[in-house]
């Protein structure tokens, strides 16, 4: 097969393997590109903990500075702090040099607004025009800026965090918990919000040096080791975070994984019991979402893949989104940040366990059951654009049918969903039904018409 470029560009940002198609000069082009696009002023710029990260953040920030922009470099930095600190500091924008849950090859970068949030496609359309154009905004010696730095960027986070939740009914409480901040970004917020909250907190994996102890994505064959912690120190529940810690996995207290799409499931349940509103989720995520709120008669909007096309769902839903998210882990609580925050999703499922006097593993007992099965195979965009067309005339009449992002079928018992990936070059394959055979099923049955049709591009 014919080698696939591991350069993505998207509404995701840019992601690339070091070395190969992620470059420092292409992260400088990047940046200066930005810099001209916002017309100078302060820029937020920081990164996770991978090793190539420091590296690839010099890049940025030369590329700001020769735009005539002033970089404030906040270092490692979780990803939520980071976009809420964007917008709390009044800054042009910002720019974060990460690859999420990507293996530690992989870096990239993610482009923030002056709201602290992503950049929205049109956003990215017009950034991406300077960019490819090479019409940037060269500054002369008197317009050059200073750098500056950012020592504690996670104290605003923190304080909205604290002053959100029932702090003082979660330290009542005593919880204990174990945490795999995955020597990621996580780390520099994690154990202090536990701490505060009241938590005995049993750490693995707490240095944010990059040196992955695990694949970062926290799927439950990736976090074994938090499982045995938990069942070990006793915890009453286990929490993991990926490299950038906008994703969190749950396990309980008998050291079970729950998988991730639990992880917005547990968090809807408690928001939907205390307030009205809607639910905002990508098309992929569980239709447990959609039992749960239909039974506090709320309504669901469902979007393209993608956490701006969740967000800006959640700045124009009516009724509000009082909670809203991505089935990989990703929490948005609207009333803290519009954006997939791991820290938020700590706290709410704390407070939920501390309110209802219940067991995590009790509470999970209460989410609607299905069995979600997620595959992939290798590649491109135009690839899967292809077969996504071909398996739409091969399914027509069958099902509801969504061309919102790639091929989503609902049938009366599961659902399958066909689309290219926004941030590697693979085309994701996924299927939920109430039981694992339907749900495995069914995605047997799709890879095999993949194959047949594979033929025909």
């Amino acid at each position: 097969m014919k080698k696939i470029s591991s350069l993505k560009i998207s509404i995701s940002g840019v992601r690339g393997i070091i070395g190969d198609s992620l470059t420092p000069q292409l992260a400088g082009a990047l940046a200066q590109a930005f810099g001209t696009y916002v017309g100078g002023g302060p820029v937020i710029v920081g990164r996770d903990a991978r090793p190539s990260g420091r590296m690839i953040l010099q890049a940025v920030i030369s590329g700001l500075l020769s735009s005539g922009c002033q970089p404030v470099d906040v270092g490692i930095c979780p990803i939520p702090s980071f976009l809420f600190l964007a917008k709390d500091s009044r800054s042009s924008g910002g720019i974060a040099v990460t690859a999420s849950h990507n293996p530690k090859e992989w870096n990239g970068l993610k482009f923030i607004s002056r709201d602290g949030l992503y950049l929205t496609p049109h956003q990215v359309e017009e950034f991406l025009d300077i960019y490819h154009q090479g019409d940037f905004t060269y500054a002369g010696p008197d317009r050059l800026k200073i750098l500056r730095s950012e020592p504690q960027p996670v104290e605003p986070h923190l304080k909205k965090l604290l002053g959100y939740f029932n702090a003082d009914l979660i330290r009542r409480k005593k919880f204990k918990v174990a945490l795999d901040c995955g020597n990621g970004a996580g780390a520099i917020l994690a154990p202090r919000l536990l701490q505060e909250l009241g938590c005995e907190a049993v750490v693995i994996n707490a240095v944010p040096d990059g040196s992955f102890a695990h694949q970062s994505e926290p799927l439950p064959e990736n976090i074994r080791e938090i499982c045995r912690t938990v069942v070990k120190s006793r915890a009453d529940i286990g929490f993991v975070q990926d490299a950038d810690a906008d994703r969190l996995a749950v396990v309980n207290d008998k050291g079970q994984p729950l998988g991730e799409e639990l992880t917005l499931a547990l968090a809807a349940q408690y928001i939907l019991g205390k307030k009205k509103g809607s639910v905002v989720c990508n098309l992929s995520t569980t239709r447990a979402i959609d039992d749960i709120a239909a039974a506090r008669k709320a309504p669901v909007f469902r979007t393209k893949i993608g956490e701006i096309n969740v967000v800006e769902k959640v700045l124009s839903a009516e009724p509000a989104a009082v909670i809203a998210g991505e089935g990989n882990g990703g929490v948005i609580l609207p009333e803290i940040h519009p954006c997939r925050d791991s820290f938020a999703g700590i706290g709410l499922i704390l407070e939920y366990m501390a309110a209802s006097g219940r067991t995590i593993s009790a509470l999970q007992k209460r989410v609607p059951r299905y069995v979600m099965i997620k595959d992939k195979i290798e590649g491109s965009a135009e690839q899967g654009y292809r077969l996504v067309s071909l398996l739409k005339k091969r399914y027509e009449g069958q099902g509801r049918t969504s061309l919102l992002d790639g091929l989503k079928i609902d049938f009366p018992d599961h659902w399958i969903h066909v689309r290219p990936s926004n941030t590697e070059p693979i085309i994701r394959i996924i299927s939920e039904a109430r039981t694992e055979s339907v749900a495995k099923a069914a995605i047997r049955r799709l890879k095999i018409e993949i194959a047949e049709l594979k033929n025909k591009i």
